[in-house]
């Protein structure tokens, strides 16, 4: 995140703040005490555990209500009023569905992956990363957080994906990759050569019935939900709640999974890395041979 991103997320809240005739408050004691900004919770009260540190919701509240409340609204269903102007659009925390977790897709996400999500921000949209605000801070917004919607009181978050360790970057893996992109019909939203221009792409809207686009590998540097190769083999092996990114947890094997991971990394001909320069001196040699991708490799992809 870049500090003018933060900054400029951070003067639409306070200009939501302010808009709203507000005035610096004394702290209110419980999280569903009447506060003239905020509507009431789901939930009375949440906590959250990250790494040894406990979240509070009510001193998360008066953080939300200086840096959220702007985007994703008073009654944390992403309605802020900020929200007419911002694509995609803010998050429905009433609904606790969430893109970037490490549990399986339909359950809940763990208190750490809520954490990493407010400190990591989300590339492609306005969503800064809150690194500005301590751990201690980070962690009471996510117990705030978790008080929009009545899952938490009822349900628990799922268990964490075990990622096994990575396997060989090898030109069999990435050739692999290339047949289960073909096979799995990737290319459909993120087209052929990853530039999110497949044919499905301009159709796509995710839970709410919003355009969404799908990730454009050749221009993007970093992934929504992070940037390491462990984080690419959890997005599809989790999927992205709430968009039309599937889990492919009961589709493909977690090695195969790994030589997909390792195909994706050829798209991001923007970012230099091992697997694109493999792949780049394979393809040199051998590039005449290969099918293209698309409609018209119904065979499958080499």
């Amino acid at each position: 995140m870049t500090l003018k991103k933060f900054a400029v997320t951070f003067a639409l809240g306070s200009m939501a703040l302010l808009t709203a005739g507000a005035t610096v408050s004394t702290a209110q004691s419980h999280v569903n005490s009447p506060d003239p900004l905020l509507g009431t919770p789901s939930v009375a009260t949440e906590t959250s555990n990250i790494d040894g540190i406990t979240g509070h919701a009510e001193s998360g509240k008066h953080l939300y209500r200086r840096f959220c409340i702007g985007c994703h609204g008073p009654d944390g269903n992403g309605q802020g009023m900020n929200a007419q102007w911002i694509d995609p659009k803010p998050r429905d925390f009433t609904e606790a569905t969430f893109k970037c977790r490490s549990t399986p897709t339909g359950t809940l996400p763990t208190d750490e992956d809520l954490y990493n999500a407010i400190t990591r921000g989300f590339v492609t949209t306005n969503m800064p990363s809150w690194r500005p605000l301590n751990p201690q801070q980070r962690a009471d917004l996510v117990a705030f957080i978790k008080t929009w919607s009545p899952r938490w009181a009822k349900e628990k978050p799922g268990a964490s994906l075990n990622i096994p360790p990575e396997t060989a970057i090898t030109i069999e893996s990435i050739l692999h990759g290339r047949e289960l992109f073909q096979k799995l019909e990737c290319w459909k939203c993120h087209g052929p050569e990853g530039h999110a221009d497949g044919p499905s792409a301009s159709t796509l809207t995710d839970s709410k019935g919003n355009p969404i686009l799908p990730f454009n590998f050749s221009t993007g540097e970093r992934f929504m939900c992070g940037d390491s190769n462990r984080d690419l083999y959890r997005i599809f092996m989790t999927g992205l709640d709430g968009s039309p990114m599937p889990s492919f947890a009961d589709v493909i094997q977690p090695n195969d999974a790994w030589d997909l991971v390792h195909f994706l990394r050829t798209l991001q001909v923007a970012l230099p890395n091992q697997e694109l320069t493999l792949w780049q001196t394979y393809k040199a040699a051998h590039g005449k041979d290969l099918k293209p991708i698309g409609p018209d490799s119904a065979g499958g992809a080499q």
